[in-house]
């Protein structure tokens, strides 16, 4: 059983060999093969050198094509700058304007940054297909909307001006459709959803404003024949209810989110992934306490799971910590 079989398999609830190993690799990628940041993040060609070095190596199942969460931003307008030693930075292109008409339309073909993006789902199928899965990457509505108006603002737009904050959200999901489908076209077999700072909300803010705009890219990526993974870094325990009726196929969880939680609230179809702490116990701890850490997490949430960390996996992991994370789990029936 390969990697993408095994993928494959626990996403429609059946059995394995062991668990898939899914994580979420970037600055610690680049680094691993002798690059940096700012290489990774500006050409898909180190991008997928570098997961595919770390998937050979490490023995895990899926190879992503994220970076940061700047590719639709550039696109409607974003100056970016690149830097080695961490995420690019990016202008706010909509920070002291509510006028939507100043912001361009990205075509995922034809912003430089969306482009490179679906390039590497491109090389990703042409050297791997159906040896791993391929994981392409948007930005949710929120997400994308706090990157276009920046966080504080657009955090007060949701309480000040909800036709606005809507408006805007509608148009970051129309781009994240159309860069979503280009992903999967390309190659992309499951598209990651990032929607951060919805944890920072309410949950009547987010069942009434987020949740269904996520919903909508949801089904818009289902409809062109992918899987869908959320990734909502913090603490979700709030938002559980209205995660569960996204109809997503893999839910990361982070580490402030107690597990048995999340199992009762999606139920018994929707992968877990996660949950471990990516600094105390990944970065900071031994081989023997991340060993323990996965096997208490699939045993927290039995099947179907993936092995994960709450998040990316920081630079500076020793090459042993990771090793751990990825030991094959044998899968429990």
């Amino acid at each position: 059983m390969n990697a993408y079989q095994r993928y494959f398999n626990v996403l429609r609830n059946q059995p394995v060999d062991f668990l898939p190993r899914i994580p979420i690799l970037m600055q610690y990628a680049a680094e691993y093969i002798g690059s940096d940041y700012a290489a990774f993040a500006s050409d898909h060609r180190v991008l997928v050198h570098a997961n595919a070095q770390c998937a050979k190596d490490f023995g895990f199942d899926q190879l992503s094509c994220i970076s940061d969460p700047y590719r639709e931003t550039h696109g409607f307008g974003g100056a970016v700058t690149y830097v080695t030693n961490g995420p690019p930075h990016c202008t706010v292109p909509l920070q002291d304007s509510k006028d939507l008409s100043i912001l361009p339309t990205p075509h995922p073909m034809s912003s430089e940054r969306m482009a490179d993006r679906v390039h590497a789902a491109e090389a990703y199928k042409l050297q791997f297909q159906n040896e791993y899965s391929i994981l392409g990457w948007i930005e949710g509505p929120a997400a994308e909307a706090a990157d276009l108006r920046g966080v504080s603002t657009f955090m007060i737009d949701l309480i000040d001006d909800p036709p606005f904050a809507a408006d805007l959200m509608d148009r970051c999901v129309a781009v994240g459709i159309a860069f979503a489908h280009a992903q999967i076209h390309a190659g992309a077999d499951t598209i990651g959803i990032g929607d951060a700072i919805a944890s920072q909300v309410d949950p009547q803010t987010y069942e009434q404003l987020i949740q269904p705009r996520q919903k909508q890219l949801v089904a818009a990526v289902h409809h062109a024949g992918a899987r869908v993974k959320l990734h909502i870094c913090g603490n979700t325990t709030h938002l559980l209810p209205g995660i569960a009726d996204l109809g997503v196929d893999i839910l990361d969880v982070d580490h402030m989110v107690e597990l048995p939680a999340v199992r009762d609230a999606v139920g018994p179809r929707v992968v877990i992934s996660g949950n471990m702490d990516p600094v105390t116990i990944i970065q900071s701890g031994t081989p023997d306490t991340i060993r323990r850490a996965v096997a208490e997490a699939y045993q927290a949430v039995g099947n179907p799971y993936m092995v994960n960390a709450g998040c990316e996996i920081p630079s500076g992991t020793p090459p042993q910590n990771l090793s751990a994370l990825c030991e094959p789990l044998p899968y429990v029936a």
